[in-house]
């Protein structure tokens, strides 16, 4: 996932964190908060789900933020 902020400095610094998600998307997907590269924890078994969905934020050093939807 990407954002982008045209502030400078500290405003203009995205950070990322996962919202909403299941209890069992938790176990199985990881978020860097610097880069927001999206990882597996461990691998999917399609047995468990078919289809996941994320929520993640991107906020800058001034308290802005914007939610996204990834599945």
């Amino acid at each position: 996932v990407t954002a982008t902020d045209t502030d400078e400095g500290l405003n203009g610094n995205v950070k990322y964190s996962l919202k909403k998600m299941s209890e069992m998307a938790s176990n199985i997907f990881g978020l860097d908060y610097e880069t927001g590269e999206i990882t597996l924890l461990r691998s999917l078994d399609f047995e468990e789900g078919d289809s996941y969905e994320l929520e993640v934020q991107a906020y800058d050093g001034g308290g802005l933020f914007d939610t996204t939807k990834v599945s």
